[in-house]
């Protein structure tokens, strides 16, 4: 194995598995930490799926030293910790406390941190993350319902979730050939954490040539860019392409939405102009009992029109806030999920086997609810959003989108990327 990744979300495994699979590795996501004993499948690259992003800092640093544990032993020649391109996060964790928890599993004195991918608007200058043209902080990040961004400033962000220095990675020493120079002097200086800057993808190209010999690298997809360069020009793999198209299972199809980001709620709305229907769950009637799952899903079996439907918990800032003001944040969330992911195991056992996911948590409750352990990777639908195949468990087809990609027919396009059985 050449490289062994844990991924803090399922659908932030599933861009990098996309990333690395297109850089020619044959590349396998696994949902969760194998069970002891279990041997993982033979690939170039693994990338072991955790829901580890939101929950207490103690159980994600459990979770991400156990899934890296196994795939050390499991032969995996550099260890990727990967979390997603807008840093998700609070000051109580958990990006800071991970990483400092795998630097002391694998005795690592010095890594990076650049959750920078340029193809989807994320670019790191002078320590600040933007989105876009804006700073983080300015972003719609602020608003997000479990981890608000508000401080752009990444060298601050993550200096207040561990005690290791964390330093500075500047663009102008990568551009002038000097990042492991400035590694060595990172290290006299006593930093053990550098951000790392990066607005294009040749940035992160140079970047990843400079960690080929970093036991353990952490940032976003798109550093896998890099790492991945450094196997080609070994010769150990051939990049290649994905594949344009994917057959599907025999079923019908349908979205499940349960992020609340500006991306997301903009998808849905063009599903509506589009002519999907939609239905919107009522969180708070759903917490009442006067709302259940199975009339959602006998809802969704109903709708025998041309178009897939969708079912959403996806709200705008202030209506979401309402519901966590009645509820609480993290019990509406959880409420959120569980349904979803009950609606979904619903409409599978009634011939649903193609479904578009939307948001992380969300595609976490459904994956788990479903059975599925591990995914092959198909075409691309939009820039780190792949269709993938289960290759044990049931037969479905899943498109595992964070909240904040995909262009806005995302809904409506995917499904012309997929092949019906013969």
């Amino acid at each position: 194995m050449l490289i062994g990744a844990v991924a803090d979300d399922i659908t932030g495994a599933t861009d990098l598995c996309l990333m690395l699979t297109r850089a020619g590795l044959r590349t396998l996501q696994v949902m969760g930490v194998p069970a002891a004993g279990a041997v993982l499948p033979d690939a170039d690259a693994v990338v072991i799926a955790l829901k580890s992003r939101t929950i207490p800092a103690d159980q994600a640093v459990a979770l991400s030293v156990a899934a890296a544990q196994v795939l050390i032993a499991g032969g995996a020649g550099q260890v990727l910790f990967k979390y997603c391109s807008t840093f998700d996060s609070t000051d109580a964790g958990n990006i800071g406390p991970v990483t400092a928890a795998l630097m002391a599993l694998m005795a690592v004195d010095l890594t990076i941190a650049c959750p920078a991918f340029p193809a989807n608007g994320r670019t790191v200058y002078q320590g600040h993350l933007f989105v876009g043209d804006r700073l983080l902080s300015d972003s719609p990040m602020k608003d997000h319902p479990l981890t608000p961004m508000r401080d752009a400033d990444l060298v601050r962000v993550l200096g207040r979730q561990t005690s290791l220095r964390v330093g500075l990675l500047p663009l102008a020493t990568l551009r002038a050939g000097g990042a492991r120079a400035a590694f060595d002097r990172a290290r006299a200086a006593g930093q053990r954490i550098l951000i790392a800057d990066a607005v294009s993808d040749d940035d992160l190209m140079a970047l990843g040539a400079a960690c080929a010999d970093t036991a353990l690298v952490t940032g976003g997809s798109g550093i896998a860019m890099g790492l991945a360069q450094n196997f080609a020009a070994a010769g150990r793999v051939t990049p290649g392409a994905l594949p344009r198209r994917m057959q599907a299972p025999v079923g019908r199809s349908v979205v499940l939405a349960g992020s609340c980001s500006a991306a997301t709620l903009g998808q849905i709305a063009e599903a509506r102009r589009a002519g999907m229907p939609v239905l919107a769950l009522d969180v708070a009637a759903i917490a009442e009992g006067t709302q259940t799952a199975a009339e959602v899903a006998d809802w969704a079996v109903a709708q025998t029109g041309p178009l897939p439907p969708v079912i959403c918990s996806s709200v705008a800032p202030a209506a979401l806030a309402a519901v966590q003001g009645l509820l609480g944040q993290a019990a509406s969330g959880e409420l959120v999920e569980q349904t979803l992911a009950c609606i979904a195991c619903l409409l599978q056992a009634k011939g649903f086997s193609r479904f578009v996911i939307a948001g992380g948590e969300t595609s976490g409750a459904v994956v788990a609810a479903l059975g599925v352990s591990t995914l092959a990777i198909g075409p691309e639908i939009d820039t780190g959003v792949p269709w993938t195949r289960c290759v044990d468990g049931p037969d479905v087809a899943l498109a595992l989108k964070s909240g904040n990609f995909g262009a806005s027919d995302f809904f409506v396009r995917a499904w012309s990327l997929l092949d019906a059985a013969p």
